[in-house]
């Protein structure tokens, strides 16, 4: 880099008498670079900024499965789910409201817990205040479902809405016996945000690139809860 940098320079400039300067300052700029860290400059941005960065370059060969790291934990509040076709739309905008997760895992009921598909956080803000400006008969009370066919309601209901077209039917899910390695494998190649975990097709938790960072950090004997995330 720093030889480059040097021929760089002469390129631009065409100054053969500044080569021999230019190799000093660029050498003198390494060692001093050096000296603080290896870690380059849109590395020290990533960390001093808290992004959910995952690193190619660290390795994680840990013998630990994806039910160790996956939420809700054990003494934890369930997860927040969405239902096929039994919430109104005042539900959800609470749960909107309550909550900041970027998305929803869609189950058949919360007795079953069997995923049928994920929905995410501004699509449904979108979807539900779409509805209500501009489809009649969409008012707090009215039941959203996420099915082809719409649910068997009494009589004098107020007017379903549907949203099956924000639902991801085919998201991202590995079991609670797949070893993090693959796991964090995974969401280094796919640039996942969150992954669910499943037994048998039915809902057990989920897995977030910062719950992975966090992991990571607490495998290396590091304190998690140290990383801050915006």
């Amino acid at each position: 880099m720093t030889v480059s940098l040097v021929v760089i320079m002469f390129e631009l400039t065409g100054g053969l008498e500044y080569i021999v300067p230019l190799m000093a300052a660029a050498v003198t700029s390494k060692w001093v670079a050096d000296a603080f860290g290896k870690e380059g400059i849109y590395e020290a941005h990533i960390h001093l900024n808290g992004y959910p960065f995952l690193d190619v370059k660290d390795e994680f060969t840990h013998r630990t499965l994806a039910t160790d790291v996956m939420r809700p934990r054990r003494g934890e509040p369930p997860l927040s789910v969405l239902t096929q076709d039994r919430m109104t739309v005042e539900d959800v905008e609470t749960l909107i409201k309550d909550t900041d997760y970027n998305g929803f895992p869609v189950v058949v009921s919360r007795d079953s817990e069997r995923l049928i598909g994920f929905a995410q956080r501004r699509e449904l803000i979108l979807a539900i205040k779409n509805a209500r400006q501009r489809q009649e008969g969409i008012v707090s009370n009215s039941i959203m479902y996420f099915t082809e066919e719409p649910p068997e309601l009494p009589a004098n209901s107020p007017h379903p809405l549907k949203l099956r077209r924000i639902l991801n039917l085919s998201p991202f899910t590995v079991t609670d016996h797949t070893p993090m390695e693959t796991v964090v494998d995974i969401f280094r190649k796919l640039g996942l945000r969150q992954c669910l975990v499943t037994r048998s097709g039915r809902l057990l938790g989920i897995i977030t690139k910062k719950d992975v960072l966090r992991h990571m950090a607490q495998m290396a004997n590091q304190d998690p809860e140290s990383i801050m995330f915006n």
